[in-house]
């Protein structure tokens, strides 16, 4: 099993990284398959899967790759959360470490219908029904909630419920379940700032442009304690959807990849390689506030 341990360069409070999720109509249940393919002969080996390049396995993720996701924007490392778990699924599938390349696509480009570049990704991608029409995904990996974030003395600094946020400028990538949430539970009647990456909204609110922004909880707890002067976790929105946005891997709509795939990912969380990745690399995340 790939393991390089790398202590997440956060505080005590710290450690986890910007990312986009996904709009949220409806999660999955853990260990279920989400995508229709299969293998073209059923053996989920690299001899006989189908991969964009034969005997190579092609991953790709955004650019930049935030922490603690990924380390030092640099997936081919193996460090961080969903680049060791790409590996462990390559190395479940019968890759080894040099028989993966990684590609970069960025978010928005990799939930729209059309060929792909890759034969899976891996970018915080939240399972929904909706983008299901379009692609397919993995049996889910993690299941996260989302926060809202804000710096020391704005105007969302010391709300405790949905209500004290009504009326702020809020914001979110666009999108991202973040977006969801925040157009559907935390403010509907509001009109949000939507930014093109979590970096341009956390800029934002730096600058005092908006008086916070929804973001994933790891997400949060990474730009509070390492990328914002006086950041502050507001809290967690309890109504994030079912248990929680779920990731999956990405695949193509009916990839012949999928079910190995997702035999991949369901073999790594009965293992126990899965929750053992979290508490590598996610364990610094604390509980956070949940917003009444």
């Amino acid at each position: 099993m790939r393991r390089r341990p790398l202590p997440l360069v956060l505080a005590a409070t710290a450690a986890l990284a910007l990312t986009a999720c996904a709009p949220q109509e409806e999660s999955t249940d853990a260990g279920s398959t989400t995508g229709g393919g299969s293998s073209a002969t059923g053996a989920c080996t690299p001899d006989e899967l189908d991969t964009l390049e034969p005997g190579t396995l092609t991953i790709a993720t955004d650019e930049p790759a935030y922490e603690p996701w990924f380390v030092d924007d640099a997936p081919e490392n193996g460090e961080g959360f969903e680049s060791a778990v790409a590996y462990a699924v390559a190395e479940q599938l019968g890759y080894a470490e040099d028989d993966v390349t990684w590609t970069r696509v960025p978010f928005n480009a990799a939930i729209q219908p059309g060929a792909r570049p890759f034969d899976f990704d891996v970018n915080q991608f939240s399972i929904t029904e909706e983008r299901r029409q379009a692609v397919d995904f993995s049996s889910p990996y993690y299941t996260v909630s989302q926060a809202v974030i804000t710096t020391a003395g704005s105007a969302a600094d010391g709300a405790t419920s949905i209500a004290d946020l009504q009326n702020l400028r809020l914001g979110a990538q666009v999108a991202t379940t973040s977006l969801d949430v925040l157009t559907d539970v935390i403010a509907p009647e509001e009109q949000p700032v939507v930014f093109n990456t979590n970096d341009d909204a956390k800029l934002a609110l730096q600058n005092g442009q908006v008086d916070g922004i929804v973001v994933d909880l790891p997400t949060a707890f990474f730009i509070t304690a390492a990328e914002l002067d006086n950041g502050v976790i507001v809290g967690q929105v309890e109504d994030s959807g079912e248990g929680g946005d779920q990731f999956g891997l990405l695949l193509a709509k009916d990839s012949p990849l999928t079910d190995c795939v997702s035999q991949a990912v369901d073999a790594l969380r009965e293992d126990g390689t899965l929750d053992e990745l979290e508490q590598q690399w996610l364990s610094d995340v604390a509980d956070a506030p949940v917003l009444s």
